[in-house]
């Protein structure tokens, strides 16, 4: 059920609540401006917080499983033995 990223599952779920609280404060804001009642703004908040919690865990997961763009999984330059050149002969 699980995606195997080198990120915790705790992070991406800790991520996940952070950046809800942020965009369940957003949208009571917009909420109360639209309807203008606190109660509807509240209600509609509480709500997509929970459910938009569930997506993000979700999505943060897929992309913690996605190695590009990512700088831990730069392709790595090794060193390799340089031929010495072949001699010249001279005749």
């Amino acid at each position: 059920m699980f995606i195997r990223a080198p990120e915790a599952h705790s992070r991406s779920f800790i991520k996940a609540v952070s950046w809800r609280i942020l965009g369940s404060m957003d949208t009571f804001v917009i909420s109360y401006f639209v309807t203008g009642k606190l109660a509807f703004a509240a209600s509609i908040a509480s709500v997509e917080t929970f459910t938009k919690i569930v997506l993000f865990y979700g999505h943060e997961r897929v992309w913690a499983a996605v190695p590009w763009g990512r700088a831990d999984q730069a392709p790595q330059v090794t060193a390799t033995a340089v031929a010495e050149p072949a001699a010249v002969q001279t005749a």
